[in-house]
């Protein structure tokens, strides 16, 4: 499935938001207008990424339709 192919179908299905690592999505996909929050983590290192869960969480936690952030971890 293709990036954009897969936020159609994650916004037709209700999802309300996508956590990644894809840091090139918003320069292959045009963003606006969708209603699904995009929270980019920029790193895909789990030992890194797991030591700023609440930061990731409070990130998540501040998020509205739409809304697209970027997380430095």
């Amino acid at each position: 499935m293709q990036n954009g192919d897969l936020l159609d179908k994650a916004e037709e299905d209700g999802f309300e938001l996508l956590i990644t690592t894809d840091q090139n999505l918003r320069y292959q996909q045009n963003l606006a207008g969708r209603r699904l929050g995009i929270l980019i983590l920029l790193s895909t290192s789990w030992p890194r990424i797991k030591l700023r869960i609440g930061e990731i969480q409070a990130a998540v936690n501040r998020m509205q339709p739409g809304d697209y952030r970027e997380v430095a971890v």
